[in-house]
Formats: structure tokens, C-alpha cells, sequence
């Protein structure tokens, strides 16, 4: 059997459990000529215990149609919009304080997008994720 070729890869962030055939999921991949069905289904499979948070899917299509794809971690605005319990970010950015997060929330979050991260252990993706805190105008408790 001829080895595949990945023709496209196509990243989408898409709630978990929720993929349907409709946009932004048909607008996408429908070019792509891949079963639209089969895509949602398998998807909506792999994220069923995630529901409600968005999930990005990173896909690859072959040339002769098929396809397979990797879900990663959440974004870290969103996680981080979940924690502390806002709606959205700070309109001025870190000049505005919208929400405080502990550090045992921020260990979390760390934890969850450590294998998406360029880092290596939990304490440099603290730093990233509080520095992404702070851009959003959350700030982070601090050691007493």
C-alpha cells in the first residue's frame, strides 16, 4: 500500500461534544472533500467528557480524502476565563483588574496545558500562564 501524503492540516477550536456539520466546521473542511459526518461524530466521541469547554483539533487530510486528527488542551483565555469565573478579559488589559485567580487555581491550569506548552515542569508553565493572566487583566494571589 502507497504511503499517504498530508495534502492540508487545519486547525479549529470547536466546543467540546458540539461539532456539526454547519459553520465554522463545513466551511472548513467541506472544500477539503472529507465526510463531514464522520468528522463530527468522531469527534464529538473523543470530547464527550470534556463538554463545554471549546477544544481545538488540529487535522490532517490525506490525499485520498481520509483524515485523522490530535485535540489538544483548552486555550489558556479560556481556562482561565473558567476559573475565575468572568465572561471575558479586561478591556485594558493588565492596567485593569477584572478577576484574581489562587495559586492552587493557577497550578491547575498549568497542569492542564503543560503538554501544549514549550516548557518542561509545572513552575515554568506557571509563569506562562500567569503571565497570560495578567494580559487579560486577572491577577494572581499572592504568597502571604
Amino acid at each position: 500500500m502507497a504511503k499517504k501524503e498530508v495534502v492540508k492540516k487545519v486547525g479549529l477550536q470547536i466546543q467540546a461534544g458540539k461539532a456539526n456539520p454547519a459553520p465554522p466546521v463545513g466551511t472548513v473542511l467541506g472544500p477539503l472533500g472529507i465526510n463531514l459526518q464522520e468528522f463530527c461524530t468522531k469527534y464529538n466521541d473523543a470530547t464527550r467528557d470534556k463538554m463545554g469547554d471549546v477544544v481545538p483539533v488540529e487535522i490532517s487530510v490525506y490525499d485520498d480524502r481520509s483524515f485523522d486528527f490530535v485535540i489538544k488542551t483548552p486555550p489558556t483565555s479560556f481556562l482561565i476565563k473558567k476559573y475565575a469565573k468572568i465572561q471575558k478579559g479586561s478591556v485594558k488589559g493588565k492596567n485593569e483588574v477584572v478577576a484574581t485567580l489562587t495559586k492552587e487555581q493557577l497550578k491547575e491550569i498549568a497542569e492542564i496545558k503543560l503538554p501544549d506548552l514549550n516548557c518542561y515542569d509545572v513552575e515554568e508553565a506557571k509563569k506562562i500562564v500567569a503571565g497570560t493572566a495578567q494580559n487579560m487583566g486577572v491577577a494572581v494571589e499572592e504568597d502571604k
